[in-house]
């Protein structure tokens, strides 16, 4: 149904589920602008957000109402893309002070800086910590473009969360910093000098800009933000003088209503975060919704017009535990053993189990189970979110990729993958500048030479490459190119043991017949036979190439000049298959967006020569899993981190990985970020987030939510806790209901399984908490099946039978 069109102003949309959200959204939507050719925007946080609300809007905005599966003349930027975009639009200025201020082109301006600061004031007592971090014994520092990256994030950050500090920087005033870090304002000062004014700077002109513009059809008639939980200082004042010419739509995603007009209420002292205190009957939400309290707090200093509370269908059918639960947080309840557990109640499993491999093993069983159990229950309806899901990614393809399990059959996407684990060229482009920083050893050029690209241009099979494993062996090789290459490690010019001397043998085998004599001063490896001569060459080949790119990149070079030579030594050593061109397209596509970032920089920059470890700094961070649309929502199972999917529903959502120090974030103290020392009202806080992320997650489980961690050691079988708001998450439970059998609701809601995927318990019927047998592996029933059968000695091997007895003498021979 339409929602009615709201006037200007800030419109603060809230509910407890996102599909109410999107549902009021859709209504906002459905009524056409004035103009017909105008268009809508709807800022989201993430990738997977965008495409689960354009699914959504594609079944609601067809022409007179059908669904016409079609959602056209909708835009999805970010929320930061949205906002100072439209700030740019009307001030020139501003825009450019955006584009010279851009993180990824600062870092080459900063990086400058640095060097003549370091060069022409070595005695000055401001850069005094500068000097004493970046000194090296002859020549540049190789910490200098991570410290460079590093503080150029910090003044970003200080410009988007507090733009007051940086004006008071502009000004000469530096009281508000501790005197061990007075060496930022300076150092800000002359970024400042060679870039211009900073955005922080222009934001009030801008901002004053923006309420006086004319609506010149630039930006359309109503914009919205949905699902943000956290919005920086320049973001709301952007907020706020966007709604004073058009409708700003601000859609929230909060646990809780009562909570809200708790903190509606509330006294707020001061902007510090110390000072501030909601009173939270709940201590789920206690814990894990400072963000978006917080986020509140901050909205009510902006001129909102209307505050919308969208209340969600309300859950069909006997509550739940699961239900229950989210009752209590939407009632902001302390929790009451007021629900009795029934026995067939799974809404909430918690797994403990022995590792990784074993969690994604025990996850594949209960969604089969789960599957199994209901007919209507589809893989689309499954979301399996995880903090590290590149080290998950390998398992889950392993595990659920079985042929002989009804797992293998389920659809699984994996998102949020680093383009270097989609890409094999990109991922041997920093596998060999990590490569060419180490000792060289032979299991690394054996890993790289087994590498995709690597047998692409080599055509090195399966058997060649054990061949080559057996060869480096018999060779004698440890690590290091040559003794050249050793004598950087402080070992001594020691040529034995180098791939040099390895090759040597290796060709010496392959020229003479006679391998006991030596060939100069190497001894003929004896297992080259005539097949393999053409093999050697290849691997010879290899071998000359990887030591021209380590030589090379022992140099300091221009980021245009890495960038070309990078290039030309991945192509020399890998390729890509005719079907897979593609990935030679992203890597020039990928390496040329590194090269143009310094060059955007120009004149200011001065074009800074880094060294192998900054280059490979630069590279690791530029091939960072990053959110993408693909993989997301396509009919299958979804497997992601916790950020792209926050607050999505579905039926059944899975937290994989939730040990004891893996979640939330563990983040060291950034003794050099200002925010840190004294944190105020809605500063990015990265335990926080998670947490957030970890309450969005409890709402948006329909039927089924599911745990796994890992609860005890793989070695010694020691038990092992889970991560802090599992933990809470259980107390909580164990307070809001009691079990049938009056046990402990912790002890039917958490399962401790077996080390091994064969013990018999997983095959007997409830023995893990579910009617039937747990595991549906047909593989590892026969193996359970032959462990518990009757033990049969092993026949003797033929070595013991023609073993002869052992003579033992006699007492009496004695002496």
């Amino acid at each position: 149904m339409p929602v009615p069109s709201l006037g200007r102003g800030l419109h603060v949309h809230r509910s407890e589920s996102a599909q109410a959200l999107v549902d009021g959204l859709a209504g906002l939507l459905a009524t056409p602008p004035a103009d017909p050719f105008d268009r809508d925007v709807v800022a989201v946080p993430a990738r997977g957000v965008e495409r689960w609300i354009t699914q959504q809007m594609s079944a609601r905005l067809g022409a007179a109402g059908r669904q016409d599966g079609v959602c056209a003349r909708v835009e999805f930027p970010r929320p930061g893309e949205l906002l100072h975009g439209a700030v740019a639009a009307v001030s020139p200025r501003y825009a450019q002070a955006v584009d010279a201020w851009r993180a990824d082109r600062a870092v080459w301006v900063l990086l400058r800086a640095l060097d003549d600061v370091l060069r022409e004031e070595p005695g000055a007592a401001w850069c005094a910590a500068l000097h004493r971090y970046l000194a090296v014994d002859g020549g540049p520092s190789s910490r200098r473009y991570g410290l460079a990256r590093h503080v150029s994030g910090l003044f970003g950050s200080y410009a988007a969360v507090r733009p007051q500090l940086v004006r008071a920087w502009a000004d000469g005033r530096d009281d508000a910093v501790p005197a061990d870090l007075r060496w930022q304002p300076e150092l800000w000062r002359r970024l400042r000098a060679r870039l211009g004014s900073s955005p922080a700077e222009l934001l009030d002109e801008a901002c004053a800009a923006l309420r006086d513009s004319p609506d010149d059809g630039a930006l359309p008639g109503r914009l919205n933000v949905f699902g943000a939980s956290r919005l920086d200082a320049a973001d709301l004042q952007v907020l706020s003088a966007l709604a004073g010419r058009r409708a700003v739509h601000l859609w929230v995603h909060s646990a809780s209503p009562a909570l809200w007009d708790a903190v509606a209420g509330a006294e707020v002292p001061g902007v510090r975060r110390a000072e501030v205190s909601v009173p939270v009957r709940n201590p789920l939400l206690a814990s894990l919704s400072r963000d978006v309290r917080e986020l509140q707090l901050r909205l009510r200093a902006l001129p909102v017009v209307a505050d919308v509370h969208h209340p969600p269908v309300p859950p069909a059918g006997a509550p739940s535990l699961l239900a229950r639960l989210q009752a209590d947080l939407r009632g902001d309840r302390r929790p009451a053993p007021g629900h009795r557990l029934a026995p067939d109640d799974r809404s909430v499993q918690v797994h403990a189990c022995h590792g990784r491999a074993r969690q994604v093993e025990v996850l594949r069983e209960v969604l089969v189970g789960l599957l199994a159990d209901d007919d209507t229950l589809e893989p689309r309806d499954v979301l399996v979110m995880c903090p590290d899901v590149e080290g998950f990614a390998p398992l889950v393809a392993a595990v659920f990729g079985a042929d002989d399990h009804p797992g293998g059959r389920l659809r699984v996407s994996l998102a949020d993958r680093s383009p270097r684990r989609v890409n094999p060229l990109l991922d041997l482009a920093a596998t060999l500048l990590e490569t060419a920083a180490s000792r060289v050893t032979a299991t690394q050029v054996l890993d790289l030479a087994g590498g995709d690209p690597v047998r692409v241009r080599f055509a090195f099979d399966d058997d060649d490459l054990e061949r080559l494993r057996e060869w480096t062996v018999s060779a004698g090789v440890r690590w290091g190119l040559d003794g050249r290459h050793r004598d950087g490690w402080r070992v001594g010019h020691l040529e034995q043991g180098t791939w040099r001397a390895g090759m040597d043998r290796l060709l010496a085998g392959v020229a003479v017949e006679q391998h006991d004599t030596l060939l100069g001063s190497a001894l003929p490896v004896d297992e080259v036979d005539s097949s393999a001569i053409e093999l050697a060459g290849r691997f010879a080949e290899f071998v000359d190439r990887l030591d021209t790119a380590v030589a090379d990149f022992g140099g300091r070079y221009t980021v245009a000049e890495w960038v070309d030579l990078l290039e030309r030594h991945v192509e020399a050593l890998g390729g890509a298959r005719a079907d897979a061109q593609w990935q030679l397209v992203a890597l020039r596509q990928e390496l040329g967006e590194v090269r143009a970032a310094a060059e955007d920089a120009g004149a200011e920059a001065g074009r800074p020569e880094i060294g192998l470890a900054e280059m490979t700094a630069l590279i690791g961070r530029r091939l960072e899993g990053r959110p993408t649309t693909a993989g997301f929502r396509n009919g299958g199972m979804t497997v992601c981190t916790l950020t792209p999917m926050r607050s999505v529903p579905h039926r059944v959502v899975c937290l994989l990985g939730m040990d004891d120090g893996a979640f939330p974030r563990q983040t060291s103290v950034d003794g050099e970020d200002l925010l840190l020392r004294d944190p105020c009202l809605g500063e990015r806080d990265a335990r926080s987030e998670d947490r957030q992320l970890f309450l969005d997650a409890l709402g948006a489980a329909g039927d089924h939510l599911v745990i796994t961690y890992g609860g005890a050691d793989v070695r010694t079988g020691a038990p092992l806790p889970p991560a802090v708001p599992v933990g809470e998450l259980l107390d909580a439970l164990e307070a809001t209901a009691v079990s049938g059998d009056g046990g402990s609701v912790r002890d039917a809601v958490v399962v401790h399984h077996p080390l091994q995927p064969f013990d018999r318990r997983n095959f007997l019927d409830g023995a893990l908490g579910r009617p039937g047998p747990f595991s549906f592996d047909t593989t590892w029933l026969a193996g359970a099946v032959t462990a518990a059968g009757e033990r049969v000695a092993p026949a003797p091997s033929w070595r013991h039978r023609c073993r002869r007895p052992r003579r033992v003498a006699s007492s009496s021979s004695v002496g």
